[in-house]
């Protein structure tokens, strides 16, 4: 089953791509390999998208 963002036409909530973020890293025991890293910066601008890009970053 792939794990990569669904289509535009249907976007995932920001609650299912968090939900998908965190079994990331808790699968990954919290050092993600470099394909984990991978799909964890995707999923990290699906979410953003998700929230509507009102999420504020770390500086």
């Amino acid at each position: 089953m792939s794990r990569s963002p669904c289509s535009s036409d249907s976007v995932r909530t920001a609650a299912v791509v968090n939900k998908e973020i965190r079994d990331l890293w808790q699968r990954s025991g919290g050092c993600l390999s470099p394909e984990d890293e991978e799909q964890y910066q995707r999923l990290l601008v699906e979410w953003a998208a998700a929230t509507g890009g009102s999420a504020r970053t770390a500086a």
